[in-house]
């Protein structure tokens, strides 16, 4: 294994890109996924047949397509970003539809008369789903939650398809000058799973500690 002492910024940079993107790319999805399931429940139709749509669209075409789509095609119609920023808004916009879906699931699971009560007290639709349902529903979909942003790490992996430097790129950059495939993507795959174990870790925590006494 010679020469990897000289590749160790490389493997850093990866990490850290591959941190960076799940992070910002999971931030914007959870908000968009707030608002997406917000229209899913609303009571205006067309919000809710464009919520639908959303998830839809996104779950069924794959990331990787998306991601070819927003870099290759966004400068195509006038649209410049980086490459980092356009695979991080790739990343968010797609797995919206599932951190949507975790919170649609844990809304359908609040109590319907914690609602009916929000209004009873005046609460308009918005104030409701803000101050006491989503509240509730959020304490009940950590794990889910915590689940879903393992699968977007996991997914961090194909934006080295598009030419963004993270873990996996590095890794492929580093094998085409050592030729040391399986130690290499061996170390590559425990970084993925540390990563994995501390967002699961950190999940666990964070449900036991909002658990609702019972």
């Amino acid at each position: 294994m010679t020469g990897w002492g000289g590749h160790l910024g490389e493997f850093a940079e990866g990490a850290l890109n591959t941190v960076l993107l799940t992070v910002f790319s999971a931030g914007g999805a959870i908000v968009l996924a707030v608002v997406i399931t917000a229209f899913r429940i609303c009571p205006v139709r067309p919000l809710r047949a464009f919520g639908a749509g959303y998830v839809e669209l996104f779950q069924n075409i794959p990331l990787a397509v998306w991601l070819v789509l927003f870099v290759f095609g966004l400068p195509m119609v006038g649209i410049s970003f980086g490459l980092f920023t356009t695979a991080v808004l790739a990343t968010a916009l797609y797995m919206a539809s599932y951190y949507a879906e975790t919170l649609r699931a844990g809304v359908n699971g609040v109590a319907r008369g914690q609602a009916e009560a929000a209004r009873a007290l005046g609460l308009g639709f918005g104030q409701s789903l803000s101050a006491v349902v989503l509240p509730q529903a959020l304490r009940t979909i950590i794990q889910p939650l915590g689940n879903v942003t393992i699968q977007l790490l996991m997914n961090t992996a194909l934006a080295a398809a598009v030419g963004v430097v993270e873990l996996t790129e590095a890794t492929n950059r580093v094998n085409l000058a050592l030729a040391e495939p399986l130690p290499l993507y061996i170390g590559a795959g425990f970084c993925y799973a540390a990563l994995a174990l501390v967002i699961s870790t950190g999940a666990g925590v964070l449900d036991r500690r909002l658990a609702v006494p019972r």
